[in-house]
């Protein structure tokens, strides 16, 4: 089903209690699609009364110094932090004016098992990681990070769709402390019995020749921030009302290990 086809999704949602706004065009196509899956998103959870869940990322604030809280403002003055912003200001603009009920659960770069797309900790590195390949990353490799583990993504949104107390604003998906990408491949790799993994950060010039013959690359070049300097999310504010915690870390990897080793299994 098209998502932003407001009738034929309106007539999906009725009867829930909740409408999860979980769907996400590819970056290249994020100032055409994202308004319209927006608008139609605010008009089904209007006309049927499901609260509606955003998921939501952290690109809305634009570089800041020091970790991320939810007071900041959504400043970004790139384009896919703008357009991601206005997602959410629209649908809260809504909850404020009692037309509709939402709130926003924003995550970090998604990582653990079923996470297939991205190049972090996903598809471009967890095979190669597996076999004990080097693995390039974005940016420094040794700026801490957070990552958001899909299991805890998850509970966060069934969670924020029941509390009451939770609507009306954005929260923080509880995440673990930060760690860069060669801790986390160091991790992984320990895990996988394939470390040490050499990691490569990608050069600036490396990616704009790259970006030239490919538009994902190019529009990773607004993002590079996220990866040149700390990229930290505090989720206090969330862990200090709910009851979603992060699964710790060690959890995160073996379950993430194993996935991919089965799935890479499967494929042969």
């Amino acid at each position: 089903m098209d998502a932003t086809d407001s009738e034929r999704l309106t007539e999906a949602v009725r009867g829930a209690d909740a409408l999860y706004g979980c769907a996400a065009p590819p970056y290249p196509r994020w100032a055409s699609d994202w308004p319209p899956l927006a608008s139609s998103l605010c008009a089904a959870a209007e006309a049927t009364g499901a609260v509606l869940v955003v998921l939501g990322n952290l690109y809305g604030y634009g570089p800041v110094d020091g970790p991320m809280t939810e007071d900041l403002p959504l400043a970004a003055t790139d384009r896919k932090g703008r357009v991601r912003a206005a997602v959410w200001e629209r649908a809260q603009a809504l909850h404020e004016q009692g037309r509709i009920r939402a709130v926003e659960v924003r995550a970090s770069d998604f990582f653990g098992p079923g996470v297939t797309d991205g190049g972090h900790l996903a598809g471009r590195v967890m095979p190669r990681l597996l076999r004990g390949k080097p693995v390039s990353t974005l940016g420094d490799p040794d700026a801490p990070h957070s990552w958001s583990y899909l299991p805890d993504v998850a509970r966060a949104l069934a969670e924020a769709a029941g509390e009451e107390r939770a609507w009306g604003r954005a929260w923080h998906v509880p995440t673990a402390p930060p760690r860069s990408v060669r801790q986390m491949v160091d991790h992984l790799a320990d895990r996988a019995g394939t470390g040490p993994v050499a990691v490569r950060g990608l050069p600036p010039a490396v990616l704009g020749i790259a970006s030239v013959f490919s538009p994902l690359l190019r529009e990773l070049k607004d993002i590079r921030y996220q990866f040149d300097r700390p990229f930290v999310v505090d989720s206090s504010a969330w862990e200090a009302a709910f009851t979603v915690r992060a699964t710790p870390l060690d959890e995160q990897v073996r379950a993430t290990v194993d996935w991919w080793r089965e799935r890479l299994a499967a494929a042969r």
